[in-house]
């Protein structure tokens, strides 16, 4: 632990995931080949959208939003972390660890902002069937799509400028595979008090506000259907919302998990597999979720290889 007399760092020490030596070769084969799937099934979701006129609409277009997000939330922590496995190094360096948190936060923001966005399309695609292209023109996609960047940044910046004024730490020994903002304060040793109230207060428009956007969305949307009750009704609104809500039960459910359930002695062990989930196993099902639950996307891939061959 390399530190000077005033306790300041020149890098950290990511202690990885709770797994064994002898089957950390397994772990790595298995996370790079979920970092690939993520990677490859992302860029083609984006691929078929920007090829198939069918699918230039605003469902779509936040989704190869989402898809990019996802391709570049993965990217932020999984590529270090199979790098120090490989290596069986674990340090990263101050500026490292710094720029990872500010672009972690960026993209987990952006990811929360996108998921409302797409809730409220589905809802005027519902309930105002009708006034659904006058409402979601392209204006206002790239109008949410913007704000969802913007905020995401300024959200992302606040939090960096805010731990980068901590100079002070007791230790440099991060248990986690990459740099978790609570992790760090944890270690400082200057005061969070302003840190702690920020996250508090900027969690709650980045996280809680997003989320019951999504449950208003979906609480008019089942009203509607329930004023018409037909099979047919029902399961247009289930192969219309199926896929965004498999989406929204894994990245909230993640959240929930990382953020929300109580400590046990074992948290850092269970932070980390959390974090998992939320940074590698979310992004690479959404793919499948999406390619699997949606007729459109199959028949775009079903189009597009009958033009190759």
């Amino acid at each position: 632990m390399r530190m000077d007399n005033e306790s300041t760092v020149s890098e950290f020490i990511l202690l990885g995931l709770p797994i064994r030596a002898k089957d950390q070769a397994v772990y790595y084969a298995l996370i790079l080949a979920m970092y690939l799937t993520t990677v490859l099934g992302n860029l083609l979701i984006i691929l078929l959208i920007r090829l198939d006129s069918h699918l230039h609409t605003p469902m779509y277009f936040f989704l190869s939003h989402l898809a990019l997000t996802d391709i570049s939330f993965s990217s932020v922590t999984v590529p270090k972390m199979l790098m120090n496995m490989l290596t069986h190094s674990q340090s990263i360096s101050y500026t490292g660890c710094i720029s990872q948190v500010y672009f972690f936060i960026v993209f987990g923001s952006i990811d929360s902002f996108l998921l409302p966005s797409m809730a409220y399309d589905r809802y005027v695609a519902i309930c105002h069937p009708l006034h659904y292209t006058l409402i979601m023109n392209l204006n206002l996609c790239v109008l949410l799509v913007v704000v969802s960047w913007a905020l995401s940044l300024v959200n992302a910046l606040v939090h960096t400028l805010l731990l980068a004024r901590l100079s002070h730490f007791r230790n440099n020994i991060i248990p986690h595979y990459f740099c978790d903002l609570s992790a760090l304060l944890k270690l400082s040793s200057s005061d969070t008090t302003i840190n702690e109230f920020v996250i508090l207060v900027l969690g709650n428009v980045v996280i809680t506000l997003p989320f019951i956007c999504i449950l208003v969305s979906y609480g008019y949307i089942g009203v509607t259907i329930l004023k018409t009750p037909s099979i047919k009704g029902i399961r247009k609104a289930l192969s219309t919302c199926g896929s965004h809500l498999c989406v929204v039960s894994l990245y909230y459910g993640s959240v929930i998990g990382l953020y929300c359930v109580p400590s046990s002695n074992n948290t850092n062990d269970k932070d980390a597999i959390v974090a998992m989930m939320y940074t590698v196993v979310t992004p690479m099902l959404n793919p499948f979720i999406y390619s699997l639950r949606n007729r459109n996307m199959k028949r775009a891939l079903r189009s597009i290889l009958s033009r190759k061959k």
